[in-house]
């Protein structure tokens, strides 16, 4: 008989977020791998993925910011926490994007505007994580504490 998991069911749409958001992210740190190897480290490399100008140093944080999504969707909570840690770091790398990018000097990532961009939506996303209202019941207009 198979063991049902305790937060079978359906999930909030935060969740959902943070689970597509950490595929995402974990593909593109592959993929990035692939279109830069391991050369260059941290260094600016004008090699682009998609438009995206990457460096393994950068497809480094993709894929740390893709597996935390991927660990962290299951459970309400831990999904929030990804959400503020989206916001947060992808927040503060968009403003470091906004002098690093086209400044060799100072542009360990490899960013371009088209990374500030995606920065700036990703940062976005993950307030919507954090923010998105909890469920509340039909009858009694409780909260649903279920999956918090």
């Amino acid at each position: 008989m198979a063991r049902q998991s305790a937060d079978a069911g359906p999930r909030h749409p935060s969740q959902l977020l943070a689970l597509v958001i950490g595929a995402v992210y974990t593909l593109v740190g592959i993929a990035g791998f692939l279109v830069t190897g391991f050369d260059n480290f941290a260094a600016e490399t004008d090699k682009t993925l998609l438009g995206f100008e990457v460096n393994p140093l950068h497809n480094l944080v993709h894929l740390a910011i893709g597996v935390a999504g991927l660990v962290m969707w299951r459970r309400l909570d831990t999904a929030r926490l990804y959400g503020w840690l989206l916001a947060a770091g992808y927040g503060a790398v968009f403003v470091y994007g906004l002098f690093a990018a086209g400044n060799s000097d100072i542009n360990f990532l490899s960013i371009n505007g088209a990374d500030n961009g995606l920065h700036l939506a990703s940062a976005l996303a993950g307030l919507a994580i954090a923010l998105w209202p909890a469920r509340r019941s039909a009858h009694s207009g409780v909260t649903d504490r279920r999956r918090a």
